[in-house]
C-alpha cells in the first residue's frame, strides 16, 4: 500500500488497513447477487498481519472478487500470492582457520553481543549449545521478546529471543490448528541445527554416535541468538516469513540467517527479496542459502543482489569404517553407520554388480561385496538392504557419497584401489574368506578440501542474472550441530535412534556458517554496511583448496569449479578482517539495477517500500566485487566483436598508503582489460574507480533457460586485484525475469 494515501484520520497503519478491508468487503457484498443466507466475514477475520517495517502493507485472506475490489482502493500498489517456502560443529570452525590465539575470534571477542536472528523451524532451548556461560548481560538495545512456558524457560543470555508466526498458515489451511504446536519449540530439528551452527556456545564431549567427536561451538560463540519460527511441520508460507523478518527488524537484530527460499519468481514478486531490502536499509546483514537443486546451472534461489547467497562445500573430514580381513589386513572406507559392530569375523563373498535380489537373499548371514557398475550404486545399496544380509561393502569410484554412507544397515564404501585388495583376498581365500567391520571412526586432513558439493544450486540467478551468484562457498556437507533429543536422527534395524547432535548437509548448513562469520566482522567493524561486509567476505575468499590447486566441483566430475558453483571462493574469516579494498553499495545503486531490469515504478515500489524511486540512471552494472558477462561462444570465430564494460568504485579500508595492480589471466575467445592498471591510495577511506572491459563475440540474445544449462563467461576479482577468469561455453540463452500471476495477499 502507498502510505502517502493514508487519510490523516487514521492514527496508524493497522487502522487504515482494517478500514480498507471493511470497504472491500462492503463493496463485494453489494456486488454479490446471492441469497440472503450468505454470510460475510468481518475485516478482522480477513486480516492476517499488518506489516510495519518490511513493507507498508498487510496479509489478508481474500477471494478473487475481494482482491479485485481491493485493487480499486485508494493507496493500492500491488499484491503477491502467499507462496509456500521450503527449507533448504566440532570441526568447521577449525577448517575455516578460526582459533583462540590469532585472527577473527580473539579480535572480535568471538562475536560478542552481535545479535543473529534466524527465521526457521524453531529452537530447542534446553540444548547445551544455548548455555550462557561466559556471556554478559543482554545488550540494552535489544527490543525483542521471548516465549515462556512449554515446560522450560525459553531464554537466557545466549538465546535472547523466541517468537513464532503461523497466522498465514492457519488462514490458508484452518485444519492445521488441530495439530500445530503454538510454540517456538523446534519439532523438526532444522532450526536448532542452523542456529547452533551460527552461534552455539561451547559444548564438550559432543559427537554423532562417536563420529566427529570433540567440542562443538558456533562460528560466533559469543553472539546472541533470536529465533523466529515461521517454518512448521504443516508447511511454511511467505506471509509468516515476512512477519518474522518484520519483527526481527523491529527487535534490533544485526544479522539475519535465512536457510530457506522460493524458486522461479522475479524480485518484485519474491517476498524474501522484498523483506530483505527493508533489512538492508536498516543496516542488517542477510545471509541466505543458494538452494539444493544442483548440479545443473541456473537453478539457485535467493539470487538477490542485496543479500549474501551461500553455496555449500565439503570439509577435510571423513567418516570411516574399516574392513578387517581374515589375513590381518585392514581396509579403510567411508561409512556413517551408527549401529553397533562385532569383532567376530564372518564369511565375506563377492557378488559382482549385486543386481539380483533373489541371489542376494540366498547368501544368508554374510558380508556381501558389490562392484559399482554403470552408476548403479544407489540400486546396489537398496538391493543389499532388502536382501537382509549381514553387511555390505561397496566398491566405487564415486566420490559424492555423503548421503549414501548414512545407510540403515552395516555398510562401508571403498575406493577402487582398496576394493581391489578386498577382492584379491576373497579370490585367494576362496570359500574360507572372512572379515569383520568396524565403524565410528573420523579422519581429519582429507584432501582435496574444500570441494563444491553436487547438490548445491548453481548460478546464474534466474531473477537477476546480471549479478554473479552465488557469492561465496562455505562448509555445508555433514556439519555437526545441535539437535532436539526427542527427534530421531537415524533408523537401524527398524529401531529409531536419538542424539543431541546431528550431521546434516545442505546450503541450509552453509548459510549460518556465513552468518556467523558476518557476525564476527560486525563485531570488529560495526560501521561497515552490509555490502561492505559481503565485499570483504568475497574478495578475501580462497580460490585454492588444501592442495593449493583450484577448488574442484563434485557435480562436474571433479573439474575446477566455476564461479557459478562457488562464487568468489571459499570463505576465509581471518582474511576478511582486513580486505584492503571494499566494494560498497547503497540503496540507490540497487534501485538503478531494478530500473535496468525494466521493472515498472509500481514493481520497484513493492521492493523499496517507497513511491519516490529515481530511475534517471538505470544500470545493470552494480558496484559488486564480481563480474558476469554473457557471450555467444558459437560466434567465437566471427569478426563481429562486442565490448562489455564494467565500472567499479573501491574504498581503501586499510591503514596507510597502498598500491593495487591488476593482472589478467587470458581466456580463450575473449579479451579482458583493466583501466587504469594500477590504483594508488594515499589514505584510509579514499575512493578510486576502475573500468574492466571484456571484448568477445556477440552478446547472448534473450531466450529461454529451459534446461538451466546456460554457461556464460564469468569473472571475479580477488583480494589482490588480480583478475581471475573462467570461460565456459553456452548451450542455451539467458532469459530476462518473467512476470508471474499476481495474487491473493496484499
Amino acid at each position: 500500500m502507498d502510505i502517502s494515501a493514508k487519510p490523516k484520520a487514521f492514527s496508524g497503519h493497522h487502522e487504515w488497513y482494517v478500514s480498507t478491508l471493511s470497504s472491500v468487503l462492503e463493496t463485494t457484498k453489494l456486488r454479490t447477487t446471492t441469497t440472503t443466507t450468505t454470510s460475510f466475514s468481518s475485516p478482522s477475520s480477513k486480516l492476517i498481519y499488518s506489516y510495519t517495517h518490511v513493507i507498508d502493507g498487510f496479509a489478508a485472506s481474500l477471494s478473487p472478487s475481494e482482491l479485485e475490489a481491493l485493487k480499486s482502493s485508494s493507496g493500492y500498489v500491488s499484491s503477491i500470492r502467499d507462496l509456500p517456502v521450503k527449507a533448504d560443529t566440532t570441526h568447521s570452525s577449525e577448517f575455516l582457520g578460526l582459533n583462540s590465539k590469532t585472527g577473527a575470534w580473539p579480535v572480535s571477542n568471538y562475536g560478542k553481543d552481535v545479535i543473529i536472528g534466524l527465521v526457521d523451524t524453531g529452537i530447542t532451548p534446553e540444548s547445551e549449545s544455548y548455555n550462557d556461560k561466559g556471556l554478559s548481560k543482554v545488550p540494552s538495545r535489544w527490543k525483542g521478546n521471548c516465549e515462556s512456558g512449554s515446560g522450560t524457560s525459553f531464554c537466557n543470555k545466549k538465546l535472547i529471543g523466541a517468537q513464532f508466526f503461523n497466522k498465514g498458515l492457519i488462514a490458508k489451511n484452518p485444519n492445521v490448528i488441530k495439530t500445530i504446536n503454538n510454540s517456538t519449540r523446534d519439532t523438526d530439528g532444522h532450526g536448532t541445527h542452523t542456529s547452533s551452527t551460527a552461534a552455539g556456545n561451547y559444548v564438550r564431549g559432543a559427537s554423532y554416535f562417536g563420529y566427529a567427536p570433540g567440542t562443538t561451538r558456533g562460528i560466533a560463540p559469543k553472539a546472541r541468538v533470536a529465533m523466529y519460527k515461521a517454518l512448521w511441520d504443516e508447511g511454511a508460507l511467505t506471509s509468516d516469513i515476512i512477519a518474522a523478518i518484520d519483527q526481527a527488524i523491529l527487535d534490533g537484530v544485526d544479522v539475519i540467517s535465512l536457510s530457506l527460499g522460493l524458486d522461479g519468481v522475479p524480485l518484485y514478486a519474491d517476498p524474501i527479496a522484498i523483506a530483505t531490502f527493508a533489512a538492508l536499509e536498516k543496516g542488517i546483514f542477510v545471509s541466505t542459502s543458494a538452494g539444493n537443486e544442483g548440479p545443473f546451472l541456473g537453478n539457485l534461489h535467493n539470487g538477490i543482489p542485496w543479500v549474501l547467497t551461500v553455496a555449500a562445500g565439503s570439509m577435510d573430514r571423513d567418516y570411516n569404517g574399516v574392513v578387517n580381513l581374515g589375513n590381518g589386513g585392514s581396509i579403510p572406507g567411508l561409512s556413517l553407520f551408527v549401529g553397533n559392530s562385532s569383532s567376530n569375523q564372518i564369511p565375506i563373498v563377492f557378488m559382482d554388480a549385486c543386481d539380483k535380489i533373489k541371489g542376494l537373499r540366498k547368501v544368508g548371514y554374510k558380508i556381501v561385496v558389490c562392484q559399482d557398475k554403470n552408476d548403479s550404486l544407489s540400486d546396489q545399496v537398496s538391493n543389499v538392504d532388502k536382501a537382509k544380509v549381514a553387511a555390505g561393502v561397496f566398491i566405487t569410484n564415486n566420490t559424492d557419497l555423503e548421503f549414501l554412507i548414512q545407510a540403515t544397515f552395516p555398510a562401508i564404501f571403498l575406493n577402487p584401489k582398496n576394493g581391489e585388495a578386498v577382492r584379491d583376498y576373497i579370490k585367494s581365500s576362496k570359500s574360507q574368506a572372512k572379515a569383520s567391520l568396524v565403524f565410528k571412526k573420523t579422519t581429519l586432513g582429507i584432501k582435496p578440501a574444500p570441494t563444491a558439493s553436487s547438490y548445491s544450486s548453481r548460478g546464474p540467478s534466474p531473477s537477476c542474472p546480471f549479478v554473479l551468484k552465488p557469492d561465496i562457498l562455505a562448509p555445508g556437507s555433514l556439519v555437526l550441530a545441535a539437535w532436539p533429543s526427542k527427534i530421531p536422527v537415524a533408523n537401524v534395524g527398524g529401531s529409531q535412534l536419538y542424539s543431541n547432535f546431528n550431521l546434516l548437509s545442505g546450503t541450509s548448513m552453509s548459510c549460518p556458517q556465513a552468518a556467523g562469520v558476518a557476525a564476527l566482522l560486525k563485531a570488529v567493524h560495526p560501521e561497515w554496511s552490509p555490502a561492505a561486509i559481503r565485499s570483504a567476505l568475497m574478495t578475501t575468499s580462497d580460490a585454492l583448496d588444501n592442495r593449493l590447486s583450484p577448488i574442484t566441483d563434485l557435480g562436474d566430475d571433479n573439474n575446477p569449479a566455476s564461479p557459478l558453483a562457488i562464487g568468489a571462493g571459499h570463505i576465509n574469516p581471518n582474511k576478511a578482517l582486513d580486505p584492503g579494498l571494499i566494494y560498497d553499495v547503497n540503496s540507490q545503486d540497487y534501485v538503478n539495477v531494478l530500473c535496468g531490469l525494466k521493472y515498472s515504478m509500481s514493481q520497484i515500489q513493492v521492493i523499496t517500500n517507497s513511491a519516490s524511486n529515481n530511475c534517471s540512471n538505470p544500470s545493470l552494472d552494480l558496484n559488486y566485487p564480481s563480474f558476469i558477462a554473457f557471450f555467444n561462444a558459437n560466434d567465437s570465430n566471427s569478426n563481429l566483436k562486442t565490448v562489455q564494460d564494467f565500472h567499479r568504485t573501491v574504498t581503501n579500508v586499510g591503514e596507510g598508503q597502498s598500491t593495487y595492480v591488476a593482472s589478467v589471466t587470458p581466456m580463450k575467445g575473449v579479451q579482458v582489460s583493466v583501466t587504469p592498471g594500477k590504483l594508488v591510495f594515499k589514505e584510509k577511506n579514499e575512493k578510486q574507480t576502475f573500468k574492466l572491459s571484456i571484448t568477445g563475440p556477440r552478446f547472448l540474445k534473450k531466450g529461454s533457460c529451459r534446461r538451466c544449462r546456460n554457461r556464460p563467461s564469468s569473472l571475479y576479482l580477488n583480494q589482490s586485484a588480480n583478475m581471475a577468469a573462467q570461460q565456459v561455453e553456452p548451450e542455451d540463452e539467458i532469459d530476462q525475469p518473467k512476470e508471474i500471476e499476481p495474487p491473493l495477499t496484499a
